[in-house]
Order: structure tokens, then sequence, then C-alpha cells
């Protein structure tokens, strides 16, 4: 068995048990490999495992892999903050973008979207415990962002996405919270069905509030080097 199939069983296992801790089908944890700053070689070997999902936070980085593994079906989503200016890269070549925090970002999105693809998934960032260094909007702007930004084609608004500060396990009470109080502002409340929270050193905290996509790196490939 190889570090990386090791690694991926291990995130696995860490996920069922604490769905079991919280009485929860392990099938409705979606596991999300952050691949940043690994080499396309390392995403190709897992996605031979079985992982599907990718997360990017460096679009031209992002949008090199994806030209070089396009060969594969991948569901690839951005989790970086989204620029204004990046909008149109971001519509055309990503399954997800998880940081919308404002609604001319969405619009912009929605309008960039091709009309040959299906709709655009997207999450609204959050700043849930209002963090001075996170990006995202205000908790008590969520619910007009639903209202507004649930209107728009091309697009499916799919739920909210947060990064807590660490060890503030609270914080995805709250955001479990947020996200149930807003839903009825939903054009179309079917479609919100997810909570983008957790990564490799709150992952359990974070199923037992509710997640279903869970955002891991340092677990699956080891650290990162960002002196390349």
């Amino acid at each position: 068995m190889n570090q990386f199939q090791q690694a991926r069983n291990q995130v696995l296992n860490q996920i069922k048990n604490a769905c079991d801790c919280a009485r929860r089908d392990p099938a409705t944890v979606r596991l999300l490999a952050v691949s940043k700053t690994h080499p396309s070689q390392s995403l190709r070997e897992m996605y031979q495992l079985g992982q599907q999902c990718f997360g990017e936070n460096y679009l031209q980085e992002a949008l090199d892999k994806i030209e070089e593994l396009k060969d594969l079906d991948i569901e690839w989503h951005f989790i970086g903050h989204v620029q204004r200016n990046k909008t149109k890269q971001l519509a055309e070549k990503f399954d997800w973008v998880h940081g919308v925090d404002r609604l001319i970002i969405a619009e912009r999105l929605s309008s960039q979207r091709l009309d040959t693809q299906p709709p655009l998934n997207l999450c609204i960032q959050v700043n849930i415990d209002a963090q001075d260094s996170k990006d995202g909007c205000q908790p008590d702007e969520v619910s007009e962002l639903v209202a507004q930004i649930s209107q728009l084609p091309h697009i499916r608004l799919r739920g909210i996405m947060v990064i807590p500060a660490p060890d503030h396990s609270q914080a995805f009470i709250d955001a479990k919270e947020l996200f149930e109080q807003v839903k009825p502002q939903h054009v179309q409340p079917q479609d919100w069905d997810t909570l983008s929270m957790g990564m490799s050193g709150d992952l359990d905290a974070a199923i037992a509030a509710g997640a279903t996509i869970v955002r891991i790196g340092t677990a699956l490939f080891g650290a990162r080097d960002y002196s390349k």
C-alpha cells in the first residue's frame, strides 16, 4: 500500500468514526482533497485511488493542473478568495466555487458560466467568528445574499463555507444554525444542502455539527512545500 492510499484510508476512517459518533451516514460527508502546491502527478495518483473531488486555492496553479489532468473526470472546487477580475476562468473551468462573499461576484460567475455547461455550484463564504484576517461576509448578511444569489441563472447556490479559528468548534454549530435559519430565503430550497467546513485538525467537530464537505490537505498529501 503506497503512502497516498494509506493516508486516504486513514482520513476516510476518521470521517467514518466521526459520523458514527454523530450518528450520521458516512455517505453524507464528501472528502474534498485540498491539493494546492502539490504536483499534478500527486493528484493523478490520488484520483486512481478513487478520489474525484479536488480543491485548489490559487487560480493559475489550478488552471495548469486542470489542463494537465483533463483526461481525468475530476470535479474541481475553487476554495480560495474570489477576485472580481478572475471570475471568467472560475466560471468556465470549475464545478464548484466555495468563496463567494458578495453579490457582484455571484452575478459575474452567473453571467460568465457557459450555456453549454451545467450550473456552477456556489457556496457563500461566511466569516462565522469575526476574524480580522478572514475573508467572507458577515453572518447577518447571509439571508439577503441567499435571497438574491439563488435567483441567478446558470448557478446552483448550495450552502455555506466557513474557516473558523483553530479550536473554535462552537463556530461549526453557529454555521449549522445559520444554514438552517436562512434556508427559507432560497428560491430553490432543495439545492441548499451543503456545509463546507472542517479541515485536517478539526474534522470531528465539523462533522458532529453537520458538515457535508470536509476539506483535507495535509492529512492526505503531507506537508506543503510553499518554496516551489
